[in-house]
């Protein structure tokens, strides 16, 4: 079992930044990645960063356009998503996932219980 504890989440003027961590507790040895996620309301889940705990990895969703950076620091066993340019299409609930094994795409085994982020205009 992994747990996983998202924090950083607020409210934020457009154009502004935010940093959101996730501190993963368990068998974090075991796992092979770990990615960001947001839902905003009325809409689907929808994948946002990826990073492999090793580093080696990265993935970011296509719209986001350089804006954010994913990162981890494994000595803290915590994975941050360094969010800038907010735009207020940005606002949503944004989950901390785990995944066990490779590839980096595909379906997460654990999820955190979310973040809210607003970016108001």
């Amino acid at each position: 079992q992994v747990q996983l504890v998202e924090s950083g989440g607020g409210l934020v003027q457009a154009g502004g930044s935010l940093r959101l961590s996730c501190a993963a507790s368990g068998r974090t040895s075991s796992s092979y990645a770990m990615g960001w996620f947001r839902q905003a309301p009325g809409k689907e889940r929808e994948f946002v960063a990826a990073i492999t705990w090793s580093g080696t990895m990265i993935s970011y969703a296509a719209y986001l356009k350089g804006r954010f950076t994913i990162s981890r620091d494994t000595a803290k066993n915590t994975v941050y998503l360094q969010m800038g340019s907010l735009k207020p299409e940005d606002t949503a609930l944004y989950y901390c996932a785990c995944k066990i094994n490779p590839p980096l795409a595909g379906a997460y085994n654990y999820w955190g219980q979310g973040t809210q982020v607003t970016v108001s205009s």
